[in-house]
């Protein structure tokens, strides 16, 4: 294994999930690898399959490019238009709050939707 391309990776990804308010068990979860794994992947101990990788650009919401330490700090990729907050999704918080909402039965979903009503009020 290429131990720094493994870190490179591990970094870069460790910063986005940080970035968007996820833990690694969520991140672990959406891109179908165990928990264990995962953090392996953030540590730099192992290099993820190309199908994983993809995934994890996916729901890391970052190019393959700065996975792979390609791109500068702080460089847009050509043709990438840069996102206000509300265009990128919602906050990390709200975030997570959907994904926890879309495992809901329909009893538990109709359940907080009253509690997020009276909450709002």
């Amino acid at each position: 294994m290429n131990e720094e391309l493994g870190i490179t990776i591990g970094t870069a990804a460790r910063a986005a999930r940080e970035h968007l308010g996820l833990t690694q068990a969520e991140v672990a979860e959406r891109i179908g690898l165990v928990h264990p794994v995962y953090s392996r992947l953030e540590r730099g101990k192992m290099l993820p399959s190309v199908p994983s990788l993809y995934r994890l650009c996916q729901e890391l919401r970052v190019s393959p490019e700065t996975l792979l330490g390609l791109t500068p700090a702080g460089e847009v990729r050509k043709g990438a238009k840069k996102q206000s907050p509300r265009e990128d999704g919602d906050a990390p918080d709200l975030r997570r709050l959907l994904h926890l909402a879309r495992k809901l039965d329909a009893e538990k979903l109709d359940a907080l939707l009253h509690v997020a009503s009276a909450l709002a009020r």
